[in-house]
């Protein structure tokens, strides 16, 4: 049979592989939450054009100190709330 119980390392190694995106802050009008654009670009399938994609994710901001325009680099975690599971980890580039 094989061993399911994991050790405290590989428990570890997976938490580290969590997903993490950079995005620019589209909106901070909710409190420790912010609204984050994620622009993507793709081809189409069939017809071979670049294609812009966009994503909003909702981020927890436990300080408040991100605005809009900021570009910050957001890591997944546990749900916090119904549609809330990223966090911001840093600011990389304040708006201007």
């Amino acid at each position: 049979m094989a061993e399911t119980t994991q050790t405290a390392e590989e428990t570890e190694e997976a938490r580290n592989r969590r997903k993490i995106r950079v995005g620019v802050v589209s909106s901070d009008k909710m409190d420790k939450t912010v609204v984050v654009t994620i622009n993507n670009l793709v081809r189409h399938p069939m017809y071979g054009r670049i294609l812009k994609r966009d994503k909003k994710l909702k981020a927890h901001d436990e300080t408040n100190e991100v605005h809009i325009g900021d570009t910050v680099e957001i890591m997944e975690t546990r749900p916090l709330s119904k549609d809330k599971c990223w966090r911001v980890v840093r600011i990389v580039e304040r708006a201007k």
